[in-house]
């Protein structure tokens, strides 16, 4: 079953519980209602009845008798019981002439009055004084009233119940349908959403709904698609292009030298070349081998706990080494008293490698002028901040800068091959930290690293 229907049945059965319920409560307290009514007017008439045959005269008891006649209706199967009440005397017998529960004359001895019902024969009792001594005074009559009253409220009840719960369905389906008319909408808006068409989205309401959020929601998810679709295609494009110079340099420099024969020096020189392309290629390779593995959390190697201050030096000392000519400043001024909010768990070899590709790319695309390289601290972080004044990205770049072999368009001078800055990311995720990037073109790159600390791992 749809939801829609499920909800148009959900519906219509409360409603129509809801209905019956009310017509039973209804039906019920007029039943009540009626039946009270009824005994109070046989009370009444056993007050007129003592009153006439009890305290008056045989004259005036014809007159009340006419009164009566005339001003109040007569009951079907209207009868009187007059017993007198003596000193020590019961009405068991009486109760078993007239099949009127014993309790019953019990009652209108100790309360003064009592009522009983037997199918549709209801009974009164008063307790009287009269002029020679104290009565039960007993009124029965049949209630055809309650009993034509009760049929007409049935049949009244039963049109109701059926007319309403005909609008009450007809309401569910209206009100299902238009619950799900936006559902529909979405859904018929979703099938024309291919691989082809990525850049369609769903049309937002400024209504803070359900479904409004669910628009919201899946053109964000859509977005992710689209990004992530631009991002493989831009990533084979450029891989093609990597892997395929190089490749591209080995066949023809091999298919140059085949083509006659050649000297020795010759043959060295297209050797070298050949050697050259193909580690390129290697250092290609592996860098993406690399790349998969940091992707992959599973292939984490130990880690242990470093101060972070102590791996910049490392890391600062490793670069000296390979480019002796940089200008790398490390700022402590920031750091804290309590040497352990420097300390984090991390794998050395891993973070050595995600800060030291940071600050190579920047002392390459600043031509080695300053690199600032501060640490500062947060309450549960560490805060590593990578400054340079080189040439900056673009800002219509930035959104690419992950990709694997993605470079920017100013950047293609520089030797490089687009692994570095996807390789860091995922290296620092490892580590539960994480990466931002500023840059301005001409005005130069701050890389901002935030990793987590011992001390709020432990919190």
């Amino acid at each position: 079953m749809r939801t829609q229907t499920k909800i148009a049945v959900i519906f219509f059965l409360i409603s129509l519980a809801t209905i019956i319920i009310l017509s039973a409560s209804v039906y019920y307290f007029i039943i009540q209602y009626s039946s009270t009514d009824f005994y109070k007017r046989l009370e009444i008439r056993g007050f007129i009845t003592a009153k006439s045959y009890l305290d008056q005269e045989e004259a005036s008891q014809a007159v009340l008798q006419e009164v009566r006649k005339m001003h109040l209706e007569e009951l079907p199967e209207e009868r009187e019981y007059f017993l007198k009440m003596e000193e020590g005397k019961g009405f068991e017998q009486e109760a078993a002439e007239l099949f009127i529960p014993l309790e019953f004359f019990d009652k209108v001895i100790e309360v003064g009055k009592a009522t009983y019902r037997k199918d549709n024969t209801f009974y009164a009792g008063i307790q009287y004084q009269g002029k020679t001594g104290k009565y039960i005074v007993i009124v029965s009559a049949d209630n055809y009233y309650n009993i034509q009253l009760l049929s007409y409220l049935r049949n009244i009840f039963t049109i109701s119940i059926f007319i309403v719960s005909l609008f009450a369905l007809f309401i569910a389906l209206i009100f299902s349908k238009q619950i799900f008319n936006p559902v529909k909408q979405i859904i018929n808006r979703v099938n024309e959403i291919s691989s082809q068409s990525l850049h369609l989205r769903l049309k937002t309401a400024r209504a803070n709904d359900e479904i409004s959020e669910l628009e919201r929601t899946f053109n964000n998810m859509l977005d992710r698609l689209e990004t992530s679709f631009e991002t493989q295609n831009n990533f084979i494009s450029n891989a093609s292009h990597e892997l395929s110079t190089p490749l591209t340099t080995i066949i023809g420099e091999a298919d140059v030298t085949l083509t006659r024969e050649r000297t020795k020096q010759e043959y060295i020189d297209s050797l070298t070349i050949i050697q050259k392309e193909a580690e390129r290629l290697e250092k290609i390779t592996k860098s993406l081998l690399f790349l998969a593995q940091t992707g992959l959390t599973d292939k984490i190697q130990k880690f242990e706990i470093t101060r972070i201050d102590q791996l910049l030096w490392d890391v600062k000392s490793t670069i000296d080494k390979i480019n002796p000519g940089n200008k790398v400043q490390l700022n402590l001024s920031l750091m804290p008293d309590n040497p352990e909010q420097l300390q984090i768990n991390c794998n050395q070899q891993l973070l050595h490698l995600a800060i030291s590709n940071l600050i190579n790319n920047s002392c390459k695309y600043s031509n080695n002028q300053v690199v600032t390289v501060t640490v500062g601290t947060t309450d549960n972080n560490v805060v590593i901040l990578i400054k340079d004044m080189g040439i900056g990205i673009p800002e219509e770049d930035l959104k690419y800068i992950y990709d694997p072999f993605f470079r920017a368009s100013n950047a293609r001078e520089y030797a490089g091959y687009g692994i570095g800055l996807p390789l860091t990311r995922n290296i620092v995720r490892l580590h539960k930290g994480e990466i931002q990037l500023n840059s301005k073109i001409n005005e130069g790159t701050t890389v901002q690293i935030s990793l987590p600390t011992i001390t709020s791992a432990t919190d």
